[in-house]
């Protein structure tokens, strides 16, 4: 039986479309692993692509048929080989991926060295237009953050709280996600841990105590890591605080190229 196509009919109305396509469809994928190879995992995609004014409606089940293509090779390296196929499958001039999905490493406690499993949650953000590629990987991590305010002028102790890191960058070449969770986790007071016995969380406490930083020292730090890397010449930062003494968060966002206003600007790297 032949069926007809309506998405391919003529609209009533003939205006163009930016995007459109499928949104929070979960499927396993693999993603690059630096010490293992690779890591399977599960994605949460969005599909897009654009629809000239005189397609009523795009074809929704191709989005699927092409992932279904790719299955355990869907990974950086390969993002644009999908959106080629996007492209040409659905008749588009652009398409568009976003994945998001969890990301695991084994991480051990700092003075007993008990390994445990710490989630990160990563994306990837693609498109391809007018032979043009533009690709995003970026990373959320959690930290931890101890208030330089409150250290200095308290008699003792000091508020401290989980923060959460969100990096996000566009490079030349190749950037391990453990690469950017080890820039993040560096420019913080601490890092979280999943498992701590009682002498890492006396290390974790008095490790926080020495290296109190605002929102502000946590984005401008990760920037200075994220300035040397020559490769990435465009990048995101945003540190989120849940403050524990307040009932509002602290945030502090930056992106390079850097929009500075002021008189002076001038940054300084110290390799």
């Amino acid at each position: 039986m032949k069926l007809p196509d309506i998405q391919s009919s003529y609209p009533e109305e003939k205006i163009p479309i930016e995007k459109v396509g499928i949104k929070n469809l979960r499927y396993p994928i693999r993603v690059l692993d630096r010490s293992k190879g690779f890591q399977d995992t599960v994605g949460e995609f969005n599909l897009y692509v654009d629809l000239p004014s005189h397609f009523k409606g795009t074809h929704m089940s191709r989005f699927v048929e092409i992932l279904n293509e790719f299955k355990d090779e869907i990974h950086v390296k390969n993002i644009r080989e999908i959106l080629k196929k996007l492209k040409k499958k659905l008749n588009a001039r652009s398409a568009h991926l976003e994945v998001y999905f969890p990301y695991f490493l084994e991480k051990r406690a700092p003075v007993s060295g008990i390994p445990s499993l710490m989630e990160y949650q990563a994306f990837i953000k693609a498109s391809l237009s007018k032979g043009k590629e533009d690709l995003i990987l970026g990373v959320k991590v959690p930290v931890m953050t101890l208030c330089p305010c409150s250290k200095t002028i308290s008699q003792y102790g000091a508020h401290n709280q989980r923060g959460l890191i969100t990096l996000a960058v566009r490079s030349h070449k190749f950037i391990w996600l453990e690469e950017l969770i080890e820039m993040a986790e560096e420019s913080a007071s601490s890092p979280v841990y999943p498992l701590l016995k009682r002498p890492d969380e006396k290390y974790v406490t008095e490790k926080a105590y020495e290296n109190p930083k605002f929102v502000e020292d946590v984005v401008r730090s990760v920037a200075i890591k994220l300035l040397k890397r020559k490769e990435i010449y465009w990048f995101s930062v945003e540190a989120e605080n849940l403050e524990s003494i307040h009932g509002h968060n602290a945030y502090a966002y930056l992106h390079y190229p850097f929009e500075d206003h002021s008189s002076e600007s001038s940054i300084s790297i110290k390799e």
